[in-house]
């Protein structure tokens, strides 16, 4: 199967409803497009065949902290799901086929196993963007609880998410509301792309880190800094045209960006490189 079958189906799968997309389905369509002969079906059957075991550990009584110490024990202790921290850059860990081979992943991924199970055990659970870090947490209104995939399904309340923002980024950082809020389905596919197109761009794989943007615009088609980036790399690699178009689009939706004007000093280089 060729890459641009994949991105037909990726493309496909997230013109649906946001709540209709099959996030899992979406995510492996994401690396197939890596590993063209991946058969997305069967993964999505391993994930199956996991919510099946781990409904058999669950407690006969149904208080969410039980359920999500059930789901701890099965995914992290019984099947040894960890955080990969040796090798955290790693792009295989952005690909859910090898975060379930390996049994290892980034947040996000280790997240979405978690989704992916807590969902077929109609236990509701949503993504959560947290600066720097990814969390799950359950959609119940009276639940106001974290859970770290990351780090061993550590629970946590909203003061722990704010500590881990100052860890991260100084004692100065205040967490806002909305940084706690559960995500939608294609901002979550969106946060995987923008983790592989920072891997790839570091290692200077134009054509993946590209691919990655073209996704991420189909998913968020107003976000404008990945508009920016394309148009940027387009004008490096030396597509002048698919980088004025990309970098005017830029500046005519955000007139008051704070690198208008080094964008526009590339504009007109563009514009007198294509006079020429």
């Amino acid at each position: 199967m060729s890459s641009s079958l994949a991105r037909d189906r990726f493309t496909t799968e997230v013109q649906r409803p946001d709540e209709a997309i099959n996030l899992a389905l979406a995510a492996l369509y994401i690396a197939q497009e890596e590993y063209p002969e991946l058969d997305c079906r069967a993964y999505l059957q391993r994930l199956d065949e996991m919510a099946d075991e781990l409904r058999d550990r669950l407690p006969a009584e149904a208080y969410p902290l039980k359920i999500i110490r059930a789901i701890n024990d099965y995914l992290f202790a019984a099947q040894g799901f960890v955080g990969n921290t040796q090798d955290y850059y790693n792009p295989q860990n952005s690909f859910l086929n090898h975060v379930l081979d390996r049994r290892t992943g980034i947040p996000i991924t280790l997240s979405l196993v978690y989704l992916e199970l807590a969902n077929r055990i109609d236990f509701p659970m949503a993504g959560v963007g947290m600066p720097g870090h990814f969390l799950v947490r359950p959609t119940l209104a009276e639940m106001a609880i974290f859970v770290d995939a990351f780090h061993q399904g550590e629970v946590m309340f909203e003061e722990d998410c704010r500590d881990r923002i100052k860890t991260m980024y100084g004692a100065e950082a205040r967490m806002l509301p909305h940084h706690l809020e559960p995500i939608g389905k294609k901002p979550f596919l969106a946060r995987i792309l923008t983790n592989l197109k920072v891997i790839y761009l570091q290692r200077q794989d134009i054509t993946q880190a590209l691919a990655a943007i073209d996704r991420i615009l189909l998913l968020l088609p107003n976000a404008l800094m990945e508009r920016r980036d394309r148009g940027l790399i387009y004008y490096r690699e030396g597509k002048l045209s698919e980088a004025k178009a990309d970098l005017k689009y830029y500046l005519l939706n955000h007139p008051d960006a704070s690198d208008s004007f080094e964008i526009q000093q590339v504009l007109s280089q563009i514009n007198i490189a294509l006079s020429e």
